[in-house]
């Protein structure tokens, strides 16, 4: 069955992955079928395994730019409206000792996308075939790896290449009709070497320890067969091992918040602030898509946004805070526009607001947002829209010599935020977040550096939703009528000119420091405006696009 797309679905799932765990490859015993001399095995088949690989790399797919086409063959087959693939046929054996399992299954999924000017072909050309599911004998069965034979365009092939790392600890098998064993939703995490597979022009698409899709395998267990030695079915031997995975380091919460006795304002019930700074970078893996030569992005501040290592600072903090109810609400001036591909991406972000709330532990980061429209070229404004959830502490607003500080707060990306970021996902991890706000008219803010993003901590991706009108906030209005080659529909009818250039510094990211890039998101699955899509489209004119990180 071939699925050619050629124009982004509305209903599709949201792209995005996009920030990265990091987590090893787990070893595999290289005797999971058992050797002379040990308890028979059992043998499995009739298996089927069900896997979409990464929901935003088969929507990237889909996007106008990339001419993208997934074909199944070889009786895989795959659901509707770009649904997961099903690989069947799978046969295999495992160890009632250790419950430890290693199952082939039949079929090959093809993925296909920016096709090649002038030539036949094209420069995405990944094809996954003879994939297998092992688990460890030394986990018990807990740890695992799909693995898969993998061709690219230029011919070359790789056997049993390990793409993702499963875990299967809170996964209980479900028995069945006529012997079938299910392991439900095994969460999943892209390998070091299938970040490798998963490039496009030598760029990763995601960093290794990403959400790939979960995985469901169902086999039939029949009745104990002697043991063979060697039987071959050996998988990866000689990978490495990693327990477990560090996920948010460098996202410390709360520093700086402690209570200090001498603050007037810590016990006042409703305080005004008199100043205040916004210290923010969005995503570095977004600032790194900037800084690709494929992209030419550049980055432009206005409105008194300052540069702050990685992070932009937004200043001029307004508002109202309340030590006893514990809220604070502030206004920062400033705005920071991304321009890239020629003029066709066009983004920016203005009057910036943050909101804090004790009591639920939780707050939000919301924005102006403009955005360029490639299909008509027009500006869509959205005003007041949340791009970030923050996670607080319980003591995170109280005062301390007359300053209230955030300070590296976690923040992970909203449903509307994720439509404007085409290629992330919802609660994905974008960077740090820090406020320093004045409510003592003779405090002085700190100067100091924020912590900035790596792209290392955690959020849930729901891997589902929509693309479409631009979230929530107010109603979006049409600016602009600019021209744009190309046309692939915006996220979020959040992608835009940005309204003019301002008067702040104009400069490419790749000389404000940014780092080298790390790579697109899947999304490359996807562009992220800002991971694995959105207001940050990973495009190029005539059909080839780098994904945005």
């Amino acid at each position: 069955m071939t699925v050619t797309s050629r124009r982004a679905l509305a209903a599709l799932a949201t792209a995005t992955v996009l920030g990265a765990t990091a987590l090893a490859v787990p070893a595999f015993a290289a005797d999971v079928p058992g050797k002379a001399g040990e308890a028979p095995k059992t043998a499995l088949k009739e298996g089927t395994l069900e896997w979409g690989v990464k929901a935003s790399f088969r929507k990237y797919l889909t996007k106008p730019l990339v001419h993208g086409e997934t074909k199944v063959a070889d009786g895989a087959k795959q659901a509707e409206k770009n649904g997961v693939f099903t690989f069947t046929g799978g046969e295999g054996k495992q160890d009632p000792s250790s419950q430890s399992i290693a199952t082939t299954f039949k079929g090959s999924v093809h993925f296909l996308g920016h096709p090649r000017r002038g030539s036949a072909g094209f420069d995405l050309d990944i094809t996954l075939a003879d994939l297998k599911v092992v688990t460890d004998a030394k986990s018990g069965g807990k740890k695992g790896n799909i693995t898969a034979d993998v061709t690219t365009g230029d011919g070359k092939k790789q056997d049993d290449v390990p793409i993702a790392a499963l875990d299967l600890s809170g996964v209980k098998p479900v028995d069945g009709a006529d012997g079938v064993k299910t392991y439900a939703k095994i969460p999943a995490k892209l390998t070091a070497k299938g970040a490798e597979v998963f490039t496009y022009e030598g760029t990763p698409y995601y960093d290794e320890g990403e959400d790939l899709d979960p995985a469901t395998l169902s086999v039939k267990e029949s009745a104990e067969e002697p043991s063979k030695k060697d039987e071959g079915t050996q998988t990866d031997g000689g990978t490495q091992t990693g327990e477990g995975s560090k996920s948010g380091e460098g996202t410390k919460t709360g520093e700086g918040t402690k209570s200090g006795e001498d603050s007037k304002a810590e016990n006042n019930a409703g305080a005004a602030i008199f100043d205040g700074n916004l210290d923010w970078g969005v995503k570095k893996k977004f600032r790194d898509y900037l800084a690709k030569p494929a992209t030419a992005g550049k980055t432009e501040v206005a409105d008194g946004t300052q540069k702050s290592g990685d992070n932009f600072r937004f200043v001029q903090g307004k508002g109202s805070y309340n030590a006893t109810a514990g809220t604070l609400d502030a206004t920062f001036a400033g705005s920071v526009r991304f321009t890239g591909h020629k003029g066709q991406m066009d983004l920016k972000f203005s009057n910036f607001k943050v909101t804090a709330r004790v009591s639920g532990k939780s707050g939000t980061l919301s924005a102006d947002v403009s955005a360029k429209d490639l299909e008509t070229g027009k500006t869509n404004v959205t005003t007041a829209m949340p791009l970030a959830k923050l996670q607080l502490t319980a003591d995170a607003l109280k005062a301390k010599d007359g300053i209230v500080s955030l300070w590296g707060v976690p923040a992970t990306l909203t449903a509307e935020g994720a439509k404007v970021f085409m290629n992330y996902e919802t609660g994905e991890a974008l960077d740090p977040v820090t406020v320093r706000v004045a409510v003592d008219k003779n405090a002085k803010l700190p100067t100091d550096q924020a912590p900035t993003g790596s792209d290392s901590g955690t959020g849930t991706s729901s891997g589902t939703g929509t693309t479409g009108s631009s979230g929530s906030g107010t109603t979006a209005t049409n600016t602009s009528t600019a021209n744009t080659t190309g046309g692939a529909a915006t996220t979020g009818g959040a992608a835009t000119t940005g309204g003019g250039t301002g008067t702040g510094d104009t400069t490419s990211l790749a000389s404000t420091g940014a780092n080298t890039p790390t790579g697109p998101l899947l999304g490359a699955a996807g562009a992220l405006v800002l991971a694995g899509s959105g207001a940050v489209f990973a495009t190029r004119r005539r059909g080839r696009t780098t994904a945005q990180g």
